[in-house]
């Protein structure tokens, strides 16, 4: 499994990309009679006061991925290299077992509702069951320190802690058509390409379950996502995105706490560059909040926004990362893409600090994108104006923002219920006009709203995002 002499360094890629490959293809199989299955079962939850979706969607998506993973872990137990791994380890058992129990509570979850605490003793039970199996956190490397080794209890209530805010913080992600999916796939191709390395270039054996469970996460939500991109056919749930989440704790815990230091030591000369090698990777409690930051965020938010109004952190509510970015007036693909961007730029610079910690030019690049982040992320936030003499270069929905009235007086609202208009006629012009300055010649969304005919429902729009926050 390790580097050997009859073993080409293309060798276990092309395993794990068959791996990825063959999880991406039942997932996205699956997942057509898995929507069925759905809407026969009646697990299409009614619209929610806190939903943006206009229509009842089904749910259950997490059957079909939990249908990848086990395909992928049965496809890889079979292949040459990454087959011994199932000889030498049980963490690829113990992943299993967590997610039979992770995927299970989801799925009652999504056809009947589950009490949040009884979610959250089911993610710490699933936990337990991986600990038990040997998923734990054996050791903490601490640069300085050296090797902190942990006692059972501590390893245990360590692993613990970090499935449960892995999963929720993935949970919380998913609110938008296509979020948590593609968040999580950025998420594991950085994962994916440090464990790879950890492994194979320094020979380290323990982090090839960590490349395995990266590897079929990949492809759990690269074969979902195609039915999940907005607008939505189907969500994949509370058994989707706790399921994901575990994955993607496991792979964590395995790479950081079962790799013994020591061997990065003798593999890299010295303890200054085995230190550099696990920066800023190195503790279990770290790495989620670089590989997904945004998620982690996000939780952290939410549960401080809903304990200071009063209310429990397990309140569903409409202020998370992704609600802001549609508040604004971004559309709803610009808000996802607008996440992924800021997924995929912390993770991989992550991943290249961990590789070349001294670079000022990676230093460079990450300023450099954080700054176009922030524009793209601001732009709603400005008001185009072009002057009269160049409206003839520009495209037409950047001239129509000259002279409009940025929302309707109360005298106009008045006006068109008098003149015999519905009430409902006169709301949609009025939430037409408060939208179109946020919208126009930036999400395209112009024409839509200069097209729609007088006294059509503004809730019926097709440009409403379909959107649930679970």
């Amino acid at each position: 499994m390790g580097q050997g002499d009859s073993e080409t360094p293309g060798e276990p890629v092309r395993e794990y990309l068959l791996t990825l490959c063959v999880t991406a293809a039942v997932t996205y199989l699956l997942t057509g009679p898995v929507r069925k299955f759905a809407i026969a079962a009646g697990a299409m939850p009614q619209i929610r006061a806190r939903d943006v979706h206009r229509e009842p969607t089904p749910r259950l998506g997490g059957i079909a991925m939990f249908g990848g993973l086990c395909a992928g872990l049965l496809v890889a137990s079979q292949l040459t290299n990454v087959g011994e791994l199932f000889i030498r380890s049980d963490e690829p058992r113990a992943l299993l077992s967590g997610a039979g129990l992770i995927w299970l509570l989801g799925v009652l979850d999504d056809k009947w509702g589950v009490d949040a605490l009884i979610k959250l003793g089911g993610q710490m039970i699933a936990a337990g069951v991986m600990v038990l199996q040997g998923l734990t956190i054996l050791w903490l490397p601490v640069p300085g320190v050296g090797n902190v080794a942990l006692t059972q209890l501590q390893g245990t209530l360590l692993t613990v802690a970090l499935v449960v805010v892995t999963i929720n913080a993935v949970n919380f992600v998913d609110g938008l058509d296509g979020l948590a999916s593609g968040m999580v796939v950025i998420a594991a191709a950085a994962f994916f390409m440090h464990a790879y390395r950890i492994w194979y270039g320094y020979g380290v054996e323990a982090a090839a379950p960590a490349t395995l469970f990266a590897a079929v996460l990949m492809g759990m939500c690269l074969g979902f996502l195609p039915h999940n991109m907005h607008p939505a056919r189907i969500f994949m749930g509370d058994s989707g995105s706790m399921l994901i989440g575990l994955v993607l704790a496991a792979g964590a815990v395995s790479i950081t706490g079962q790799v013994d230091p020591d061997l990065l030591v003798r593999n890299t000369g010295s303890v200054r560059s085995a230190v550099h090698t696990m920066v800023p990777l190195y503790m279990p409690l770290l790495l989620p909040l670089t590989i997904i930051a945004i998620p982690v965020a996000d939780l952290v938010l939410a549960i401080v926004r809903r304990t200071w109004r009063g209310q429990s952190p397990f309140a569903a509510d409409k202020g998370h990362l992704h609600h802001r970015l549609l508040e604004i007036g971004h559309s709803h693909s610009r808000a996802v893409l607008i996440m992924y961007f800021w997924s995929a730029l912390i993770a991989f610079g992550a991943v290249a600090f961990s590789v070349q910690s001294s670079s000022l030019a990676i230093v460079l690049a990450i300023v450099v994108l954080c700054a176009i982040g922030l524009v793209v992320l601001l732009l709603p936030r400005f008001t185009p104006r072009v002057p009269r003499w160049a409206e003839s270069l520009v495209p037409p929905r950047y001239r129509s923002v000259m002279g409009r009235p940025s929302s309707p007086t109360d005298e106009q609202v008045q006006h068109a219920a008098d003149a015999g208009e519905s009430g409902e006629a006169a709301e949609a012009m009025e939430s037409e006009q408060h939208l179109e300055p946020a919208l126009a010649g930036l999400n395209g969304a112009t024409a839509m709203g200069r097209n729609r005919q007088p006294g059509a429902r503004s809730s019926t729009s097709s440009c409403d995002p379909q959107h649930t926050d679970r």
